[in-house]
């Protein structure tokens, strides 16, 4: 399953260095990627998972395969872009291709970088939101008024249009937070999923998921967890709310330096900094986590992986991910839970204690299964 994050932001605020040291984690990664050879406005990084080493060490396999998030380096935005100004168009349509989105927003104080139209994070953020705001409503005053039709689809796919475009002349998303946050989508009322479904149908930009990356200087990263709450407040509106949840902290400078050190010197420098991860594997976590997505493992001789589903996924959705037709031929599912596959030391140990389970259809994934899927030929 392809995880996109459109990295956007103002000239100078970062976004450039932070793709770059994207770029230089990627070339790190196995061949055995599907990734390796794709296109250089696209970086990829992985989703820390301490547990696939682990796993390897019990099956004997030292091939290690980490959920992957794809990131879109989007190239030209500056007021205007929404009218081509710059390279907008093509802003717009790297954007339109992703998941979400991620504001890279300029926190530091190095006056030796021009800010260039940067002011503030919550001024800049105010900019590129009204930028896919205005693109959003030349999208929308482009559709046409159903007449002389009675279906209530249509209808009702015209009143949401009509919502959007208040919303958006409003300076506001298309979608509130409420229908953009994954741990509300439970709670989403009929008309509301209806809602969301004719916005991704229009492709609009405003009713994406956002995280936000806040580049700061680096003596403040020991400081992170503090500034990530003060972030998430200064950003939030009373439409759109941000939760600490949907921010990073970052330095794309420091990223830029750790993306070209060993493993072990990267820990090291780390360790000096006060961190414990890098900012480029705490934003893979958050884009997994505003997008509602979880891992579920696999293990064998061969390779240990993790493999993205959205939360919620049944056996058969998860088994589609591995390859299209084992959802189709999908009989049932040995699964065990992660803590039972360590402490029995493996699928054979496991058995033994009566902790595989096998499981059907209807059976709803959860992020510490460990599986074997059964498929028909």
């Amino acid at each position: 399953m392809s995880l996109s994050i459109a990295i956007v932001g103002l000239p100078n605020v970062g976004k450039s260095t932070l793709f770059n040291a994207l770029l230089k984690k990627q070339v790190a990664l196995s061949a055995n990627y599907p990734f390796a050879t794709i296109e250089p406005n696209v970086g990829v990084t992985e989703v820390p998972d301490d547990r696939l080493a682990v796993l390897a060490e019990i099956v004997k396999t030292e091939v290690i395969k980490p959920a992957l998030v794809e990131f879109v380096d989007v190239a030209g935005l500056i007021r205007g872009a929404a009218e081509g100004e710059g390279l907008g168009n093509k802003f717009l349509a790297h954007i339109r291709e992703t998941d979400a989105i991620c504001h890279v927003l300029r926190a530091f104080t190095d006056e030796n970088v021009i800010r260039e139209g940067a002011v503030d994070p919550k001024e800049d953020l105010a900019t590129i939101r009204t930028e896919l705001q205005l693109a959003d409503l030349e999208t929308l005053q482009k559709q046409k008024q159903p007449k002389g039709v009675k279906d209530a689809e249509a209808q009702q796919r015209w009143g949401f249009v009509q919502e959007f475009i208040a919303r958006v002349e409003d300076g506001k998303n298309v979608l509130d937070y409420a229908e953009t946050n994954w741990q509300n989508k439970q709670n989403l009322t009929e008309k509301q999923q209806q809602k969301i479904k004719i916005a991704k149908e229009l492709n609009l930009l405003t009713c994406k998921p956002e995280l936000f990356a806040v580049n700061v200087d680096e003596d403040e990263l020991s400081r992170a967890e503090e500034i990530r709450q003060q972030q998430a407040t200064a950003l939030s509106t009373p439409e759109q709310p941000i939760t600490r949840e949907q921010v990073v902290i970052i330095s794309a400078k420091i990223e830029s330096e750790l993306a070209v050190l060993s493993a072990e010197d990267q820990e090291l420098y780390m360790e000096e900094l006060g961190i414990e991860e890098s900012g480029l594997e705490r934003l893979a976590r958050v884009a997994y986590a505003t997008l509602g997505l979880q891992s579920f493992l696999t293990a064998g001789e061969l390779e240990v992986k993790a493999w993205t589903v959205k939360q919620g996924a049944t056996a058969p959705e998860a088994a589609g991910v591995i390859h299209t037709d084992f959802a189709k031929k999908f009989i049932k599912a040995k699964v065990v839970s992660y803590a039972d596959f360590i402490e029995y030391q493996g699928w054979a140990g496991a058995k033994e204690k009566g902790k595989v389970r096998v499981e059907g259809r209807d059976y709803i994934m959860q992020p510490d299964d460990v599986v074997e899927f059964m498929v028909g030929a």
